[in-house]
């Protein structure tokens, strides 16, 4: 049986509707039990982390079952956060393409979308409301209410770093959504609770909130690798502000560069006692949970205790049919034939050493694709497996729910993010050690040094990133930093809306904000170009 987290499969005391984009910030997640019950305890309290927690890994409180979930106007299944997240940041990019005509999905395949789509609304309702169940978690752990309650001495100091926790979690949060949407409504536990609809905060204010953020908690977050499996530790916060001073640039502005700090913070990162794991493969199946060396936080999934059609079970499905032997991939009932590669992602790995690149695990022989709709053309990615290390199929109540982590942070990251930074004229490092750590993540996926490289250049890091992290929903943010995503002169099939790929206007490397919100909320004013 896989071991998941208890904060994952921990009974929530709290759960909410939201129905409304305008009040996903102002309401507190309400049900029959209220505050004064649930917080009673330090195991309340607890219960409570445990909601902050698994809204990443869940949809709801009802299971595959029910029909309504935590956010209202979208399909249950399709509302988890990775679904949506993966959706957003893979097939808007040079890396996936999916055969679905599902509302939301045509737009990402051809970067055509606007203020409607509902993939974009769903992650920005999704985003807010996880940051509405941190607010009220924080909230209740002030001080005054620990003292109010009679909770003190350990179990006190117990639940400050839970708060802390769900600050990062909030933190997070609002770093997907200054990435993806720039602008977005903004409210902490200092606001009070009321129909009052939420104020807009500036990107760059954003910026500079979870910076502030991030800096103040991490001294006292758990030291890296102490804490509960699936739990933030130090190393996550590092991790964090490492990725956002490498995009500080996009966020800020041209001329506006932190990659001296970048440097810094992915450095305490590999030097936290986090390791490459030896093989590359393992590190997406269903056992990734029985060993702490490279993922430094991820999202949880069980297939017995944590169902829904998002996460893993919705990326492992998707990336399959019938012919590709679903029950190899844990999935015997499965096999939903929805994403697979554009061209340019299995491109990345014709390497010039004539090499074999072990990250490229595609299935098909022709990347062409010349109709989006049959899943058949192009190559199949089957990077994540619902299997062992040994091939044997993690248990499943239905034959397609998944018990695969899906990676948030990992150690690799850290040494790319260092080897950039460098590039870029980042201090404190060394290009000598930048080019020791691509090579160690090179000697990983190539089994020994025959894939080395004797120098780096900038595209060249952008082409690793590609080989080293496709399918964990980083494309898009790196393609931006680079300038290509826009660019007439980086193209990828179906691109602006051509099968052939065309460049598209610059405004669309941030997301609009959803017309409904926009409508009912008049402190917000559209992005640019929207």
């Amino acid at each position: 049986m896989k071991r998941i987290s208890n904060i994952y499969i921990m009974m929530a005391l709290l759960a909410g509707i939201l129905t409304s984009c305008h009040k996903d910030l102002d309401l507190k997640p309400t049900n029959d039990i209220t505050a004064d019950v649930v917080y009673t305890t330090p195991q309340g309290y607890k219960q409570s982390l445990a909601k902050v927690y698994s809204s990443f890994a869940l949809t709801g409180g009802g299971g595959t079952s029910a029909t309504i979930g935590d956010i209202g106007g979208i399909d249950q299944g399709t509302s988890d956060f990775l679904r949506l997240y993966w959706n957003i940041q893979e097939l808007a990019s040079d890396e996936a393409l999916c055969a679905w005509q599902d509302p939301g999905i045509p737009e990402l395949n051809f970067m055509t979308w606007n203020s409607n789509n509902v993939l974009l609304q769903g992650l920005y309702a999704r985003s807010l409301y996880q940051i509405t169940v941190a607010n009220d978690f924080i909230r209740e752990s002030m001080d005054d209410k620990l003292a109010g309650r009679g909770i003190e001495g350990a179990d006190a100091e117990a639940i400050r770093v839970y708060s802390l926790e769900a600050r990062f979690l909030r933190a997070y949060q609002y770093w997907v959504l200054m990435d993806l949407f720039g602008n977005p409504p903004f409210v902490t536990e200092e606001d009070p609770i009321s129909k009052t609809p939420p104020r807009q905060i500036s990107r760059a204010d954003l910026f500079n909130y979870i910076e502030s953020e991030l800096l103040a908690i991490e001294g006292g977050l758990t030291d890296p690798q102490q804490n509960e499996y699936g739990r933030v530790d130090k190393a996550a916060s590092w991790m964090l502000l490492a990725r956002l001073y490498l995009n500080a640039e996009v966020y800020l502005g041209s001329g506006n560069s932190k990659y001296t700090q970048a440097i810094e913070y992915a450095s305490k990162v590999i030097n936290s006692g986090y390791m490459l794991k030896s093989n590359y493969r393992h590190l997406f199946l269903a056992d990734n949970d029985q060993n702490r060396d490279e993922i430094i936080l991820s999202i949880n999934y069980d297939a017995i205790k944590t169902q829904n059609f998002g996460g893993t079970t919705f990326l492992i499905n998707s990336s399959t049919n019938g012919q590709m032997n679903p029950a190899s991939f844990g999935i015997p009932g499965g096999g939903w034939g929805g994403n697979r590669s554009k061209s340019t992602l299995p491109g990345k790995f014709s390497d010039i050493s004539g090499n074999t690149d072990k990250r490229a695990m595609f299935f098909g022989t022709n990347p062409v694709i010349n109709d989006v709709a049959t899943f058949a053309q192009g190559l199949a990615v089957t990077k994540f497996r619902n299997v062992d290390v040994n091939g044997a199929p993690a248990p499943s109540n239905d034959g397609t729910q998944c018990s695969v982590d899906f990676p948030l942070f990992r150690l690799a990251d850290a040494y790319l993010i260092y080897a950039e930074a460098v590039l870029r004229g980042g201090e404190g490092g060394s290009s000598t050690t930048a080019l020791e750590y691509v090579n160690k993540i090179r000697e990983r996926a190539y089994g020994n040094s025959s894939g080395n490289i004797n120098n780096l250049s900038l595209d060249f890091i952008l082409d690793e990133r590609a080989r080293e992290f496709y399918w964990e929903a980083y494309r898009r943010t790196d393609l931006i930093r680079f300038g290509k995503y826009t660019d007439a002169n980086y193209v990828w099939p179906f691109k602006g809306g051509t099968q052939s790929g065309a460049g598209v206007q610059n405004f669309k490397t941030i997301f609009p904000l959803p017309a409904l919100d926009v409508i009912s909320n008049p402190n917000l004013t559209q992005n640019a170009g929207y």
